[in-house]
């Protein structure tokens, strides 16, 4: 995005689920949030407390979905097994020299496995509301082509901006 550009909205997303399943059952989806890992830090020469992050680590993070409907995507995510979500949005930008209106595109890749499977409520001529929530392994996010970030807590993989902030890690462990 130039200079002069201004984020205003989501137009539109799809969810696919496991490669190949697209669910329009879906009301919305509610991203893992990124909560540093923390230890307190004090002692000889720090004047008071200081919550210092581990480089790499995060508490648990979940991708939250949320169903209009119960459908069979619904139940099929209640399998241990780990299950992969790609999801792809187009996001309005509005270019403010030119007042031209344009898209963005944006990727999300989660992978993980389901912790939480609340099918909702049946009531007659309304939503089931129904929410998954999945533990988060793996997340990448690409806007426009670019990686903006990417988490693998399995693999020793943690890339902000480009910028591999767990090589020396992995050096120093051997990897």
């Amino acid at each position: 995005m130039g200079v002069n550009t201004i984020p205003e909205r989501l137009i539109q997303a799809r969810v696919y689920i496991d490669e190949n399943i697209d669910t329009r059952a879906l009301a919305d989806v509610t991203l893992p949030n990124f909560q540093n890992m923390t230890e307190t830090v004090r002692g000889i020469g720090i004047l008071g407390e200081v919550d210092t992050p581990t480089i790499g680590h995060f508490q648990s993070m979940q991708l939250q979905l949320s169903w209009r409907s119960i459908v069979k995507e619904l139940w099929m995510l209640l399998g241990q097994n780990v299950h992969s979500f790609d999801i792809r949005a187009a996001l309005q930008v509005n270019d403010a020299a030119t007042g031209k209106v344009g898209v963005s595109k944006l990727r999300v890749v989660v992978r993980g496995t389901t912790k939480n499977l609340e099918p909702g409520k049946l009531e007659t001529s309304t939503p089931t509301e129904g929410t998954t929530e999945v533990e988060t392994v793996y997340i990448k996010i690409e806007q426009d082509g670019e990686t903006l970030i990417e988490l693998d807590k399995y693999n020793y993989k943690f890339i902000v901006d480009g910028v591999d902030q767990f090589a020396e890690v992995r050096q120093a462990l051997g990897l």
